[in-house]
């Protein structure tokens, strides 16, 4: 059975120290790919975007700095629990929004009850669809070759 949790959070896109502005923000988790959650949004003229990250880096990135490579997640002020800053980034091309900690946190706080951290491996579904996925590549990659 799929299941998930959505949740929509206004956040600030920042575009440089002076310039910044309010935009909703999608955020989604399913059953069926359990470690990750999706960050979706629309900056007007621009199609929507969508970035899949793993859920744990998200939850980290609420308390503490964390994150390498293209997504990294950090508190705005690391002596309280007040906003929290996401940066994404494509090489030179970067994404930065500024987000209150609560939501994310209620956000965080859904998904788990819906599927408690650690727990992500024990759903038979994301194993199938892991494999079939593998198999796939795998496929495609002798024939290819």
């Amino acid at each position: 059975m799929r299941e998930s949790v959505q949740a929509e959070v206004m956040m600030s896109f920042l575009v440089s120290e002076e310039l910044s502005f309010r935009i909703p923000v999608e955020l989604g988790y399913e059953t069926c790919d359990p470690y990750a959650v999706r960050l979706t949004f629309h900056l007007p003229g621009d199609a929507p975007v969508t970035w899949a990250f793993g859920r744990e880096l998200l939850i980290d990135g609420v308390g503490r700095p964390c994150g390498e490579g293209d997504v990294h997640v950090a508190p705005a002020d690391p002596d309280t629990l007040g906003d929290v800053l996401i940066r994404l980034q494509v090489g030179s091309d970067q994404a930065l929004f500024r987000s209150s900690a609560a939501p994310l946190v209620t956000f965080l706080d859904r998904t788990d009850k819906l599927v408690p951290l650690g727990q992500e491996g024990a759903l038979g579904d994301f194993d199938a669809h892991l494999d079939e996925a593998l198999d796939r590549i795998l496929a495609e990659e002798q024939s290819a070759g």
